[in-house]
């Protein structure tokens, strides 16, 4: 049975351009296509579930962030991939806590938008157009021991990477910690490394990945 895949973007020619390319791949079909959030909630409401819900940030009436929480919070089987023109980290950083498994730019390839359908599929997360190859290689594990204990955080360092996870510029993070901005510096440097990543964004997803934090 093939992947069913709805799409909510209310620039209507790249929306019929997309569901398009869609009906090309094998094993997949569009469901249906929705101007904005709400109305494709409407759809779903009427029994049109997708496997793949395609989500534009950017939409009137309800955009992309409200979406993804609202087909988190109704639909939770389905899976959510962001589309943008553009990759801003607190975008991606909203997007992954609002449940979506993946955030493509919309001046991605063919071949890697195909890639990260299949991947959302098979391996409930991409984020390969934006993040590090050998992050999406591996299907998503949960490890055993707790939050903290997982990658041998203590418990400042987990309290920073909640807070990391999440809109918070750094600045903002240490007036809440109560700390100096060069001691989040080191909490930062501390869990990048514990953690092996480089970036705010993969230590964000892998900490979904893993069950770190909660969305």
């Amino acid at each position: 049975m093939p992947t069913s895949i709805a799409i909510a973007d209310d620039h209507r020619l790249f929306a019929e351009a997309l569901s398009n390319l869609i009906q090309k791949f094998d094993n997949y079909e569009v469901l249906f296509v929705a101007e904005n959030g709400q109305e494709m909630l409407d759809y779903m409401s009427r029994g049109l579930v997708p496997d793949i819900a395609l989500v534009d940030l950017k939409m009137p009436r309800m955009d992309g962030f409200e979406t993804a929480i609202q087909l988190r919070q109704h639909y939770p089987t389905v899976r959510v991939l962001a589309l943008s023109m553009t990759g801003r980290e607190e975008h991606i950083l909203q997007m992954i806590r609002n449940g979506a498994r993946g955030y493509l730019l919309k001046g991605c390839r063919s071949s890697e938008f195909k890639k990260a359908l299949d991947d959302v599929m098979e391996k409930e997360f991409d984020y390969s157009d934006l993040l590090p190859r050998q992050l999406t290689r591996n299907s998503p594990t949960t490890r055993t021991g707790g939050p903290v204990l997982s990658f041998n955080l203590n418990n400042r360092e987990y309290d920073f990477l909640k807070m990391a996870c999440s809109e918070l510029t750094y600045n903002e993070i240490a007036d809440r910690m109560c700390v100096s901005p060069r001691t989040v510096d080191g909490y930062r440097e501390a869990v990048f490394q514990k953690m092996g990543v480089r970036t705010r964004v993969v230590m964000a997803l892998e900490a979904v990945r893993h069950g770190l934090i909660e969305l």
